[in-house]
């Protein structure tokens, strides 16, 4: 447990955590002109080289720690492609090794973790000692990570009895400090203070200064949780002072912020500033979002403390950014959970309703039975009256011909009803995420009691009100007017003003996404359509275009007239798909999960909406996308010839 100290903050609000990784540091000597080269022969000379040559040249791509995660991500998994089409052992074990310290990265810990324990499977047929230790080691981080302390010391143990097997010195120094971190992230002190030890004797005798700096940054954070901030403040510097020769600067980040914390709980808030400004300026120019949010959010404190309420604000919201940015993939699946949990529910509902039809269907096959035994028997008795049994029959036959065809209306408003109301639950998922974003930013304003902030809160609250009213006003008259189908009512529409609501419903979205969402509309364009499914086709293409594109992206709507029609175009800079998966999502009723942005997640029926209301208004589209360079949604509805 921390010891009591009389002045100090309960760190509630993060959680740092350093883990040194040599096996993947070495690579960082390769520079971008040779990865910029290596990526050229690929990309044009591959065909000419040997498989063997392919294999070494990806690896150099993919190893390389300088270059873009996804870029990195994409030829790794070339490389898998071709290591298993050569069914090449070795290969295979070093690309999933690579693709788990690449996802990894991204952030995608459950990906990474399937890498991890494919290389560890494919291992078992290499029986290589050295890299079984390799992989546990980056498993139990991966546990770390996750904060299952439990797995993450079980399997940094089987790294660090390995690397005793085989005298290891520094890969046994890199996870006996690796464990101590576990330890200490738990709150188990005296432990990661052992290890801290003994693996600081060892990179000090084998002349490790990379794996001995971070070894005394970790004792100083040690000594911070503790409550012994002299102690902390030594160690940070001697560690930050090593780092800066070595030019490793994440950590400096991390142990800059620490001091920050330091110098606050002495009152000196002076020279906490200080160091809370040096780590957001190494974080920004390294692009570490993790230290930017720890940054903004301790800078946000600091001036809250000083009464400087505007740098305050402004660094509070920079945090609220960054976190959101962070956090995105968590929500994403937990809006996918939720959607599993909504396909469970629907299918079990509909399990229920067969149930009962086989139950009816029986009780009326078990009646005709009764009727056709009483028949037989009249039939028997009554010889002479077969023309009334004959007339009988008929009846018994329409009825049942008029129950199947109420059966079959009945089931046919019921698939209506649950449209309509996947509709709605889908339409109203943007103007509901913008009111979220505007509650945290009022809830700022109220905080600091900025007026003029709350004014243009109320103005920008006002308007988004209006827009889901008009959205709701429009869903339920729709639904109030169908009568088992959905409606088509072709009329004139005024394309501008269609997308000029549009742009007013998603302009929050885009806004706090950093996405910029621009329009080339012809002037005078008409089309000749059904005004609701018209604007559903529109809000779910600009809906699904922001949900994958990255912050920061680039969205474009045009529209131009093309013989009969009005072609209308959605081009975004997202992920981008192949051809597999627009030929997916352009066959019917598909609504496979994919992925987006950051690991984002959609589940297809905006899409499937989209398709249906297209062809609903007598139109065609076409999709084309490329990867990581963005995908274009074409729609072609008729256009109004006066």
């Amino acid at each position: 447990m921390a010891a009591n100290h009389p002045h100090k903050k309960v760190l509630s609000w993060k959680t740092y955590t350093l883990v040194f990784l040599l096996y993947s540091s070495l690579s960082l000597s390769q520079s971008f002109k040779d990865a910029d080269s290596l990526i050229n022969i690929v990309e044009t000379q591959f065909s000419n080289t040997s498989d063997s040559m392919q294999l070494v040249t990806l690896e150099e791509i993919y190893k390389n720690n300088k270059l873009k995660p996804d870029l990195r991500l994409k030829y790794a998994l070339k490389s898998l492609k071709l290591s298993n089409q050569l069914h090449n052992e070795l290969w295979l074990f070093k690309t999933n090794y690579e693709l788990g310290n690449i996802y990894k990265k991204k952030g995608d810990l459950d990906t990474s973790l399937k890498y991890y324990y494919a290389a560890l499977k494919q291992n078992e047929l290499l029986d290589d000692i050295r890299n079984e230790a390799l992989v546990n080691a980056s498993i139990s981080n991966i546990y770390k990570v996750n904060e299952d302390f439990k797995n993450a010391v079980k399997y940094a143990n089987i790294g660090i009895k390995i690397y005793r097997e085989i005298e290891d010195s520094v890969n046994l120094a890199i996870n006996l400090m690796n464990t101590g971190e576990i330890y200490r992230v738990n709150q188990r002190f005296d432990s990661a203070l052992t290890y801290f030890k003994e693996s600081g004797d060892i990179f000090e005798i084998v002349g490790h200064r990379v794996g001995l700096a971070y070894n005394i940054g970790n004792i100083g954070l040690t000594h911070a949780d503790l409550g012994s901030d002299s102690l902390a403040e030594t160690n940070l510097q001697e560690a930050i002072h090593i780092l800066e020769e070595e030019g490793d600067f994440y950590p400096i980040a991390v142990y800059n912020t620490y001091m920050s914390d330091i110098y606050q709980n002495r009152d000196n808030y002076e020279k906490a500033l200080t160091y809370a400004v040096q780590s957001l300026n190494i974080s920004l120019e390294h692009s570490l979002k993790e230290q930017i949010r720890d940054a903004n959010l301790k800078l946000s404190e600091l001036y809250v403390a000083q009464n400087n309420y505007q740098k305050a604000y402004y660094h509070q919201s920079q945090y609220l950014a960054y976190r959101d940015s962070i956090n995105s993939e968590g929500k994403i699946r937990e809006i996918a959970e939720l959607r599993t949990e909504y396909e469970v529910n629907k299918r079990e509902a509909e399990i229920t309703i067969l149930k009962n039809e086989k139950r009816t269907q029986y009780i009326i096959f078990a009646s005709m039975a009764v009727i056709i035994i009483l028949l037989g028997l009249a039939s028997f008795l009554y010889y002479r009256n077969s023309r009334r049994k004959q007339t009988l029959n008929l009846i018994l036959k329409e009825r049942k011909e008029e129950a199947e065809a109420q059966r079959d209306q009945l089931e046919a408003i019921n698939e209506t009803r649950e449209k309509f109301l996947s509709i709605i639950a889908h339409d109203l998922m943007g103007p509901v995420n913008s009111f979220k974003g505007l509650s945290t930013i009022m809830k700022m304003s109220i905080d600091s009691q900025d007026i003029k902030d709350l004014n243009d809160i109320h103005r920008v609250f006002d308007k988004s009100v209006n827009n889901l009213s008009s959205l709701l006003t429009n869903l339920l008259d729709w639904s109030v007017t169908q009568q088992g189908d959905i409606p088509y009512h072709p009329e004139k529409i005024d394309f501008n003003h269609l997308i000029n609501e549009l742009i007013d419903l998603f302009f929050n979205m885009a806004e706090s996404k950093k996405i910029s969402l621009r329009t080339n509309i012809s002037d005078n364009l008409y089309l000749w359509a059904d005004v609701n499914s018209t604007k559903t086709i529109l809000r779910n293409l600009v809906s699904n275009a922001l949900k994958f594109t990255d912050a920061g992206g680039e969205i474009s709507i045009a529209a131009e007239k093309s013989n009969s029609f009005v072609v209308i175009k959605v081009n975004d800079t997202g992920i981008g798909m192949p051809q597999s998966k627009i030929d997916q999502l352009l066959a019917e009723d598909n609504f496979e999960i994919s992925q987006g942005t950051q690991g984002e997640k959609g589940v297809g029926l905006g899409l499937q909406l989209v398709k249906e209301f297209v062809s609903m208004n007598k139109g065609e589209m076409d999709i084309e996308s490329e990867i990581d360079k963005g995908t274009t949604f074409r729609i072609y509805l008729p256009q109004y010839n006066q």
